[in-house]
């Protein structure tokens, strides 16, 4: 029998550049708040982690499994459908280096970086934009009442880097492998498919 931790924490392991990251956010957002349960967010590259693991983006890694990816597509778009997602679109630059807007990220408070989310994936995942337009970034910041200059200087932070680094050896170390990944205590769960296990722990717990 599973003995459940009691806790009211969501611990999402998070980089920009995944797709289901975008698409688990706001079904997270919205079980969160039914839950009274807080997120916390601890960024780790995406990138670095595949190196780490020997992952690999399932449109890489499937690419030669005879009906895989279709069904996956098939999935996504369900989940899309199911959480009214309409908007998603896939980005142009996609797949593109997330690791400043990480360790941005990685540089804020709880609360500033629910606020950056909020604003960059939306720009992202539904209006294409370019991660490496510093400026159009930089607008994005600013919109979201965060002081662009400033997050942009922390991205050359080298104890931010490592800072980065550490998230994503110590996720490792965790056992995760890709995103989206959450944590209930020491209970990993992976995938955007998990919505209904985790608020089913929370409200055990």
């Amino acid at each position: 029998m599973i003995k459940y931790m009691k806790t009211n924490i969501i611990e999402l392991i998070f980089d920009f550049v995944s797709p289901n990251a975008y698409l688990v956010w706001q079904p997270l957002r919205e079980l969160a708040a039914r839950q009274g349960a807080h997120i916390q967010i601890t960024p780790v590259f995406l990138g670095g982690m595949h190196k780490l693991t020997g992952n690999a983006p399932p449109f890489i890694r499937d690419a030669d499994v005879k009906g895989k990816n279709a069904y996956a597509n098939l999935e996504m778009q369900r989940f899309i459908a199911k959480h009214g997602l309409h908007r998603y679109k896939m980005n142009p630059k996609f797949p593109f280096n997330s690791i400043s807007l990480l360790r941005m990220l990685v540089s804020l408070g709880s609360d500033d970086q629910i606020k950056l989310i909020e604003m960059l994936t939306p720009a992202i995942w539904e209006e294409g934009l370019d991660v490496s337009d510093a400026t159009a970034v930089a607008m994005i910041l600013t919109k979201a009442g965060l002081d662009a200059e400033f997050l942009i200087a922390k991205a050359q932070d080298p104890a931010i880097k490592q800072a980065v680094i550490n998230n994503t050896e110590k996720a490792v170390e965790r056992g995760v492998f890709g995103i989206p990944t959450f944590f209930i205590g020491e209970e990993m769960f992976f995938g955007k498919e998990r919505l209904e296990q985790i608020e089913e722990m929370l409200e055990k717990s």
